[in-house]
């Protein structure tokens, strides 16, 4: 596994695949908040280890998001917007989380302009279209990638949703019904002290809804990616792969 670190867009993106991979899929994950930028990066090891099959066929990109909230590299905490911890953990504590669902947090477009950012610079450099590209991540990265994803004029090839949460649910409603038949898979702790099990329910019964294939793994863990989230990714690419190969179209 090679990894490469560059700047792209605006932002720094560290690239993994193997040494000689043709990729014929390419796989964007978004940190949470307050992680350092590299912090999903070791995901791309443990997926090409659950399905070796994948290592010359998928690249990995793991852009680091924008906002320093302190702390050296590469031990940087970084965020994709800020958040007001104060009013987020009252809301735990009195059992109100349900009422930030509709949040809309001041900074998520500027976040997702760079993103869409992103992925155009990619599909230039790589020769893939948007249909070959895996859109995903943890926590604040996965609201990203969810809110990007809903909104995009061209469907992803997938979504990958992990420990992730409601944010502007009336536009998401909205935007669903856009992504009918799009495949996410799904990932949350049932002891996730950070986002209740519960909040995994919302997104997961606002996609459903409107259409969209979703395959949902919960898991007994807190506010991580599990393995099952690292073979549901794998198991994702492969079956997008076996698509591909087989000349249909997602």
């Amino acid at each position: 596994m090679r990894t490469v670190t560059t700047e792209l867009a605006g932002l720094t993106c560290r690239f993994a695949s193997a040494e000689n991979a043709k990729p014929e899929l390419l796989v964007v994950l978004c940190h949470g908040y307050g992680a350092p930028g590299h912090d999903l990066v070791p995901v791309a090891a443990e997926v090409l280890r659950a399905r070796p099959a994948l290592a010359e066929r998928v690249m990995f990109c793991f852009p680091a998001a924008p906002l320093s909230l302190g702390g050296v590299p590469p031990f940087e905490s970084r965020a994709w917007w800020p958040i007001d911890v104060g009013r987020f953990e009252r809301a735990l504590t009195t059992g109100s989380i349900a009422a930030l669902r509709e949040d809309v947090p001041e900074g998520l477009a500027s976040a997702r302009r760079l993103l869409l950012g992103l992925l155009d610079a990619l599909q230039r450099q790589t020769g893939l279209p948007m249909g070959r590209i895996v859109l995903g991540g943890f926590s604040q990265g996965a609201m990203l990638a969810t809110d990007l994803t809903l909104r995009l004029d061209e469907a992803p090839a997938a979504l990958a949703i992990f420990s992730g949460t409601m944010l502007a649910e009336s536009e998401w409603r909205r935007l669903a019904p856009r992504r009918r038949g799009l495949r996410v898979l799904q990932t949350h702790g049932r002891q996730d002290p950070l986002l209740p099990f519960v909040s995994a329910s919302w997104v997961r019964e606002l996609l459903a809804e409107a259409g969209l294939e979703v395959r949902y793994l919960p898991f007994d863990g807190p506010h991580t990616i599990g393995a099952e989230g690292v073979h549901g990714l794998a198991d994702l690419l492969g079956d997008l792969l076996a698509v591909a190969g087989s000349g249909d179209s997602q």
